[in-house]
């Protein structure tokens, strides 16, 4: 089932996410729907406060930057089969020099703006079966993680920019809260009622 994807200007994209355990109700239903909401919208990563759930939960498939011939061959290749489920992520480390990329976000449409991450983290997480992984991420695998992963911890991409950049996206974000935006995919906005 395609969810609403939450707007930004909803408190629950600003909610720290609760750990969950295998009795979550319906988690399997769960991680399908995020999944194909997350494809109907055409991205690359949605975590569970993106539809309205305050928990540690997202997924990412990266695998079409594969095609990206831009990329760096290590890049493309990385990229190809990242296709996980994180829960309860913890980020153990960051480390590398920090490089800017172009990112959005499904929860602010048309707003894209370049942002610095560190190049490589080291995280641990459990995938759907609960099973327990550390892994190290780096490039562009690691900055689709970091991404996903501070939503959850009630973060988004527009804190990390400059104030500079903050006002010049002020009046395009309050529009996105009230709804005024046009969006290819299903949105849940906080200030407008919603049919």
């Amino acid at each position: 089932m395609i969810l609403p994807i939450v707007a930004y200007g909803d408190p629950v994209l600003r909610k720290v996410g609760k750990e969950i355990d295998k009795d979550y109700p319906n988690l399997e239903k769960l991680i399908s729907d995020m999944r194909e909401t997350m494809y109907n919208a055409s991205g690359v990563g949605l975590a569970a406060p993106q539809i309205g759930k305050d928990i540690r939960l997202f997924l990412i498939d990266a695998s079409p930057f594969a095609e990206d011939e831009e990329l760096e061959e290590s890049d493309r290749e990385a990229l190809k089969n990242f296709n996980k489920v994180f829960i309860n992520a913890e980020i153990i480390e960051e480390s590398g020099d920090e490089w800017a990329f172009n990112e959005g976000c499904l929860s602010i449409p048309d707003v894209r703006e370049d942002v610095f991450r560190q190049e490589s983290v080291t995280v641990e997480y459990q995938d759907e079966n609960f099973k327990t992984i550390t892994e190290t991420f780096t490039g562009l695998a690691a900055r689709v993680f970091q991404h996903e992963y501070d939503h959850i911890e009630g973060i988004l991409f527009t804190d990390k920019l400059s104030s500079l950049k903050k006002k010049l996206i002020k009046k395009k974000l309050e529009k996105i809260s009230k709804g005024k935006i046009n969006a290819e995919y299903r949105m849940r906005f906080p200030n407008i009622k919603n049919k």
